[in-house]
């Protein structure tokens, strides 16, 4: 039984997500200046205009840059900025092809220890520090995905009962904790950039 993850309010879009390996992944991908909902509910919008269930790294990696990007582009678009998005998510399903023969779960699935896993998410194009720790924190707390040291390796987001990340979130009213929490990040980040001013 897959456990199925709640990210988005909409019920497709999550089955996606929760079966589907590569479509975590390239949600995570897009969580970058769109509401976290928008970008976790890409990987199905993508899906659907490509004509199917789900998502394939060969198929993204082999498709025609130019009609990739125009796919993600169509109204409404999947993302804030849909050209580079298609761009790095066809770089990552590279990526994916190359190393781990197109299967997503292959990245954590015999990973040995928390850093290991951390080390393989932080390889993907488009993964920096703080995203790969905030996937690893996700697969642990929601997938059952826990190597030996997982928590440690995913800093502050592995933390038991914080919502501080969309691994937090379960429902609606985790979804607002981890929205206040960023508001409040955002507005200390704010308040320190004028002290220095």
């Amino acid at each position: 039984m897959t456990p199925t993850l709640h990210l988005t309010g909409d019920p497709a879009a999550d089955t996606l997500l929760s079966e589907d390996p590569l479509a975590l992944l390239a949600g995570m991908l897009l969580d970058q200046q769109v509401p976290m909902e928008r970008a976790f509910a890409g990987p199905v919008e993508i899906a659907r205009r490509l004509g199917r269930t789900g998502l394939d790294a060969r198929e993204i990696a082999e498709y025609d840059p130019e009609g990739f990007a125009g796919l993600l582009a169509r109204k409404p678009a999947v993302h804030r900025y849909p050209s580079s998005m298609a761009g790095r998510l066809q770089e990552l399903c590279r990526y994916l092809v190359e190393n781990y023969d197109g299967d997503a779960a292959a990245v954590w699935r015999d990973a040995g220890t928390g850093r290991e896993l951390l080390r393989r998410l932080q390889e993907l194009p488009g993964y920096g520090r703080q995203k790969s720790q905030i996937f690893l924190a996700l697969l642990g707390k929601q997938l059952d995905v826990r190597p030996e040291g997982w928590r440690a390796a995913a800093g502050e987001y592995g933390e038991e009962g914080s919502l501080k990340s969309v691994a937090d979130i379960r429902d609606a009213e985790s979804l607002a904790g981890v929205r206040a929490f960023k508001q409040r990040r955002k507005a200390e980040a704010k308040a320190a950039r004028a002290g220095h001013g």
